[in-house]
């Protein structure tokens, strides 16, 4: 699979699974417009954040219908399917699995029927209190007697809030929204729609971002503003966390359900985000760069290149290059393809690991010394071979520097990394991580540069893969605080230490 602005995540090296992307969300309101094409170059443009599923809803106002599949965008969609689907507005959904299978019953948007008429919802983010959701969706089933609210195969949380919605009994959409989102846990940007008006909601904490934009005849939602730019839409502002708008025939109408209390996701900025997206007013482009400066200031390297490892350590790498004065090249060649494909490789491919994905340019690395700007380390499986294929070209030596600091602990609002077990940070120190994957020397940019490089408050970012501070409770998962502090001395230690990964004065 793809992550981030392209880099591949597909399972090529035995139990490395990169972090994954959790989903886009993409709506639409032009009368007039083709609305189902324009949404799929909305969800095109959102590929990066979910690949497994795709769909799309469209409404004449007067019914719903909901296409979708498994796979990418392109493969899901085709014109002759697309002519299908006349409406004037619609919602679409590009889907990676945080909560529930990667089976066709949840792949998004999903559709209930109301006692009015129908609705269909996406959803981008991860809920934690989805028992408590369950116990209510059971409850409103028997006090119905309809016991199909009971989600039948479908086992996401997004099902929950549909049916939640859908059987909410007395007034309109936007009372039933008002009644249940308030309730959620976690982290929700969702769009969803009934059959005369669009809808589109965050969570109090604006984890995940959602946009709104103008087109000269109508409205977009999305997950990012790169999805407003391929549509021709006009970037307007923030859908602010807490807040609940819809959209018909007389405009754009706000209604608050939570205070807003910001905690966007910081690892967007590292990873999750196109670099042509702009979150919180910040060009995540830039926001790269000045990490990859930040992290050149607190770990300089003796070097003759800086390379970046494609797609997402580039801009770091761009960055580090112009701060240290150490020349920047491409001194590896992606093999753009690899990442989604109907062939299982046998084990002798396999065991090429990361030349399927990666190739190196001997001509490029060959005598010198190299910095290497990778975006995170989850296992190190990958970084391990990437080291090994590099000095096996002829690098002299490898410097290894990572524009994220250390990934501890699970996120759980919507970003599927690996258990905490298998993080290598939460089992090695920096140096014992360097010596495992083979570098010279590896640097992981401070928790404080990465967070003074956003040009974001600390105190309106949620940090946990890195701090282990969770803004939303998590019922059943106890970070124990005396682990904590074990875990923050150990990496505060390592300033002691005389050899890598130590920030240098």
């Amino acid at each position: 699979m793809t992550g981030g602005d392209g880099r591949l995540n597909h399972n090529l090296l035995d139990h490395d699974k990169g972090p994954q992307d959790e989903c886009g969300v993409f709506g639409i309101w032009a009368p007039g417009e083709a609305v189902s094409q324009l949404t799929y170059f909305g969800l095109y443009a959102l590929q990066h954040r979910g690949q497994e599923s795709a769909g799309i809803a469209v409404s004449d106002g007067s019914r719903i219908v909901v296409y979708k599949d498994m796979g990418l965008v392109s493969q899901v969609f085709n014109e002759q399917v697309l002519d299908s689907m006349p409406g004037h507005f619609a919602i679409g959904h590009s889907r990676y699995s945080t909560t529930g299978a990667s089976v066709w019953e949840n792949a998004q948007p999903t559709f209930r029927p109301t006692p009015s008429g129908s609705i269909a919802l996406g959803h981008n983010g991860n809920l934690t209190n989805t028992a408590e959701l369950a116990e209510r969706v059971a409850v409103v089933a028997a006090e119905s007697g309809e016991l199909e609210l009971r989600a039948g195969g479908a086992t996401s949380d997004t099902e929950l809030v549909a049916t939640l919605l859908a059987a909410h009994s007395g007034g309109d959409m936007v009372d039933a929204a008002l009644a249940v989102l308030p309730d959620l846990r976690g982290a929700f940007s969702m769009v969803f729609m009934d059959q005369h008006t669009l809808y589109a909601a965050r969570d109090a904490h604006g984890v995940r971002p959602l946009v709104l934009g103008r087109l000269q005849q109508g409205w977009v939602v999305a997950s990012e503003t790169a999805a407003l730019d391929i549509v021709g839409a006009t970037f307007v502002r923030e859908i602010e966390p807490g807040e609940l708008i819809a959209i018909d025939d007389a405009g754009v109408r706000s209604h608050r359900f939570a205070p807003a209390d910001p905690k966007g996701c910081l690892f967007e900025f590292v990873y999750l985000a196109r670099p042509d997206t702009r979150i919180s007013g910040k060009q995540v482009e830039a926001v790269r760069t000045g990490v990859g400066k930040q992290l050149a200031r607190e770990f300089p390297a003796e070097a003759d290149l800086v390379i970046p490892v494609p797609e997402s350590g580039r801009y770091a790498a761009i960055g580090y290059a112009q701060e240290s004065g150490i020349a920047f090249a491409e001194g590896l060649v992606k093999n753009s393809y690899v990442g989604r494909t109907f062939i299982q490789p046998s084990q002798s491919i396999r065991q090429l690991g990361i030349r399927l994905k990666l190739n190196p340019l001997r001509g490029v690395i060959e005598g010198k010394r190299l910095v290497v700007v990778d975006d995170s380390i989850v296992r190190g499986n990958t970084q391990r071979a990437l080291v090994k294929m590099l000095r096996e070209s002829g690098a002299l030596e490898v410097h290894v520097r990572i524009s994220s600091p250390p990934v501890k602990w699970p996120c759980f609002y919507g970003i599927d990394f690996a258990t905490r077990d298998e993080l290598i940070a939460n089992e090695m120190t920096v140096a014992e991580i360097c010596e495992s994957i083979g570098a010279d020397s590896l640097g992981y940019v401070s928790v404080e540069g990465l967070t003074q490089s956003t040009g974001i408050p600390a105190g309106q970012l949620c940090r946990a893969c890195f701090d282990g501070v969770y803004p939303v409770p998590v019922p059943g998962q106890v970070v124990a605080e005396e682990e904590l502090v074990a875990a923050v001395s150990a990496d505060s230690a390592l300033a002691n230490e005389a050899g890598v990964g130590v920030p240098q004065p």
